[in-house]
């Protein structure tokens, strides 16, 4: 107890009690967590913190800021006159734990895999909120599940995968270049951001945002990444979570705008005459935002994540090692802005990254029966939307297409509501039951093949249904009609599928350096690497199904489409000549192979020509 007291020299009289000990503690509390930012007295209230009070006079000789900390070695402590080794040692173990993420109480998670990720406190207590729970909820590849029965994935471990992943990159940019000074702040508040990038999607995930809502609400437009944001803050502030970022370090509200714009982009229009556009951090952290979702080229964590998840999980092939692009990443100054660079010799590897990517969408994304059972799924949700109601802020009703607008109710909306209408028993869920009950037991549209127009054509829903009413108009000219369709008969899907960029190269937005030059960087263009590259980077696929499954129906309902597609001068389909052998030699253009033999074909003889003469 007498160890308690306070001793004879601290009592004051009663006029000085305001001159508390504490008066001088809580100055150094306000010190500000970034030490980038420190001046000369900011470092020496550090060392005084640290109990290293004595070397204060010297560093304030020095006039050491936190900047010059990074930099303090061994022989630089000597030279400025702390003798003895032990001294040095305790100051470089105080200075050390600036830029060293605290590993106290982290958690590790055994995932399949990146194996064990280990991750800071604050990264758990995001976690472990319902907002982000919700997450367990959701799958990854939405319908593509009931055809890839290994797909069972959720967004949880995916927003994990790229938490570790963009940790990993800026840890290794740090490591590499102190001079970047990557702040503890900056390494948590982006792997924050990888941890919170998806916390928007709806069920079904792309399904959800992609087709959902633009049928259930054509006036607004609504992307996840929006309601990613309005959750993270929804999330920060229903957990109480300000007060645990600020003791782990992070400046609010800087921090936590400089997290929703890694996310989704600046937050404001630019003011005129503004160039920098970000709020969170300045330009010369500008590489920071090309971490988590990279708006320059598309290359970045959250794609390396579900490559190696997706393929896992698919049973597919991943050609792309993100192991490799961590050993090569630098920083390097392009026009005034940092960018994150790689060498020269990755520039394969990078094309192999997006024709991955590629490989996913055609192979499993956009899988015909994947895209019509998510087709049906969202019809079901449109003919149940207002019939469900979910509880949200104060009490208030949401539906399906309304949920978005309040967080509260959009925490309680996941993939389970596809059982919620499938297990009612209410009488106004019946067609949307119905719906899904056919899903269930394979009773899906049939897909009566894909074709493709000359050229990108601009396609909006009116477009759709025009071409749905000329699909049941195109009688075969050499068939009987004993079959009678209506456009609701037909659904057209138009699929777009590029690099990432539309139909631009994103590599052209890529620098590279060299093994000679760490710091200037360069543009590798296409034809320095390989005539064997893609010359386009997008193309659109028009796919028809048909809600008439018997027999007869199909078989007419196919020479209806490959009416059409001569009708439109769209491409033939690939099974044309089987599903209609009597039509597809009418179309000119269809019978030479569209000049595959043609003009190809007399380039390459006079190319062997020439190459013997």
């Amino acid at each position: 107890m007498d160890s308690r007291k306070r001793p004879a020299e601290a009592v004051l009289n009663p006029g000085d009690s305001f001159k508390t000990p504490e008066k001088r503690v809580s100055v150094v509390r306000e010190l500000d967590t970034d030490y980038m930012r420190w001046g000369v007295e900011e470092t020496c209230q550090y060392l005084q913190r640290e109990g290293l009070g004595e070397w204060e006079d010297t560093f304030r000789k020095q006039k050491i800021t936190g900047v010059g900390l990074r930099y303090l070695m061994d022989a630089d402590l000597e030279k400025i006159g702390i003798q003895y080794l032990g001294d040095r040692l305790k100051i470089q173990h105080s200075l050390r734990k600036l830029w060293q993420i605290e590993a106290e109480s982290s958690k590790v998670f055994n995932d399949p895999i990146h194996g064990h990720v280990e991750l800071h406190p604050l990264l758990i207590k995001i976690i472990d909120t319902p907002q982000f729970q919700r997450l367990r909820n959701i799958k990854q590849l939405g319908a593509t599940y009931l055809v890839f029965p290994g797909a069972s994935h959720n967004r949880f471990e995916h927003s994990v995968g790229v938490c570790y992943l963009a940790g990993q990159l800026v840890q290794a940019l740090n490591e590499r270049q102190p001079e970047l000074h990557i702040s503890c702040r900056d390494i948590l508040c982006v792997q924050i951001a990888g941890l919170c990038h998806d916390l928007g999607h709806g069920p079904f995930s792309h399904m959800f945002d992609g087709m959902f809502i633009p049928k259930a609400r054509p006036e607004i437009t609504w992307k996840h990444e929006t309601a990613s944001l309005a959750m993270f803050d929804y999330l920060v502030n229903d957990n109480y979570l300000k007060p645990v970022m600020e003791h782990h370090g992070l400046v609010l509200p800087e921090d936590l705008d400089f997290i929703k714009e890694q996310i989704a982009g600046p937050l404001n229009n630019l003011v005129q005459g503004q160039e920098w556009p970000y709020k969170g951090r300045t330009e010369d952290k500008s590489f920071l935002y090309e971490i988590v979702a990279n708006k320059r080229n598309g290359i970045d964590v959250d794609k390396w994540d579900y490559f190696a998840r997706d393929c896992y999980h698919l049973g597919i092939q991943n050609n792309f090692d993100y192991q490799r692009f961590l050993k090569f990443a630098r920083v390097c100054e392009v026009e005034g802005q940092k960018q994150i660079c790689t060498r020269d010799k990755e520039v394969g590897n990078l094309y192999d990254m997006f024709h991955t990517r590629n490989c996913l969408h055609r192979r499993a994304y956009q899988h015909k029966v994947g895209n019509i059972i998510e087709t049906m799924v969202t019809e079901a949700f449109l003919k149940a939307d207002k019939h469900i109601q979910i509880e949200g802020s104060v009490g208030k009703m949401f539906t399906l297409s309304t949920a978005i607008d309040d967080m509260v109710a959009y925490t309680k909306l996941t993939d389970h509501v596809f059982e919620q209408i499938l297990n009612s028993s209410s009488s106004d869920l019946d067609d949307a039951r119905q719906i899904l009950r056919n899903i269930i037991c394979r009773r899906l549209y049939k897909c009566l093949g894909q074709t493709q127009a000359n050229k990108a054509i601009s396609v909006n829903k009116e477009a759709i249904h025009n071409w749905e009413a000329e699909l049941a108009k195109s009688i075969p000219q050499s068939s009987t009609q004993d079959v009678d369709f209506q456009p609701d008969d037909f659904i057209v899907n138009v699929i777009f599928m590029d690099y990432g960029m539309k139909e631009k190269n994103p590599i052209n937005n890529m620098h590279f350096y060299c093994k000679n030059d760490l710091t200037t960087a360069f543009k590798i263009r296409k034809n320095q690497v390989s005539k064997l590259l893609p010359e386009h980077f997008a193309e659109q696929v028009i796919r028809v199904y048909c809600k008439k499954t018997d027999n007869r129906s199909l078989e007419v309902a196919k020479k209806h489409f490959v009416q059409w597609c001569m009708n439109k001068n769209f491409s033939k389909p690939q099974d044309g000549d089987i599903i209609a052998p009597e039509l597809t030699p009418l179309k000119p253009s269809w019978s030479n192979n569209e000049g595959e033999h043609g003009e190809d074909g007399g380039r390459q003889k006079k190319a062997k020509m020439q190459l013997f003469k």
